[in-house]
């Protein structure tokens, strides 16, 4: 799998190649189950360049691309400390964001960027990585589940006008 996929950090010079994967890939997922106004405000509001730019320049987020070839088709977001868009007790990281194309849902790329992740979680020593997840997207939770990954919580995630559970999951390291 490591030989179709390559896995690189993201540069604030790639920032426009940020947004347009961001963006696809979030219409993508979350556009059928959401109004049309109110997909169109997230998306500018989160995926606009001031907004990335403090993300991408926060030394506690880290952002990774997923490429076939030299096409862009995926990308990983990690969030340590303050960063981390939930208070959790311990020694943590966030997966906040893991989105793949549609396209390449299946081919083993998304758990490339899972194993990325937990790498980088297990090498830099830290207790557990978590993440939030949509709770009407079974194939995510199951996604993590195969990954070790268990409910420890919930939260709301305002869509606009829209509050929306996330199940909170973590994984032990």
């Amino acid at each position: 799998m490591l030989t179709r996929f390559t896995i690189s950090p993201i540069q604030l010079s790639d920032l426009p190649a940020l947004q347009k994967i961001a963006k696809e890939t979030f219409i993508e997922a979350f556009g059928p189950d959401n109004t049309q106004r109110n997909m169109d405000i997230y998306v500018a509001e989160a995926f606009n360049a001031t907004k990335m730019t403090a993300e991408l320049t926060n030394p506690n987020s880290r952002f990774y691309f997923l490429k076939k070839a030299a096409t862009v088709i995926g990308y990983l977001k990690l969030n340590i400390s303050d960063a981390q868009t939930e208070t959790v007790e311990g020694n943590s990281i966030e997966i906040e964001r893991i989105y793949v194309q549609g396209t390449y849902h299946g081919t083993g790329a998304g758990q490339v960027l899972m194993d990325k992740a937990l790498e980088i979680a297990t090498t830099e020593g830290y207790d557990f990585a978590w993440l939030g997840v949509w709770e009407h997207n079974p194939k995510a939770i199951r996604f993590y589940e195969r990954n070790g990954f268990s409910v420890f919580g919930k939260h709301t995630f305002l869509m606009v006008d829209d509050p929306q559970q996330d199940l909170l999951m973590k994984r032990v390291l």
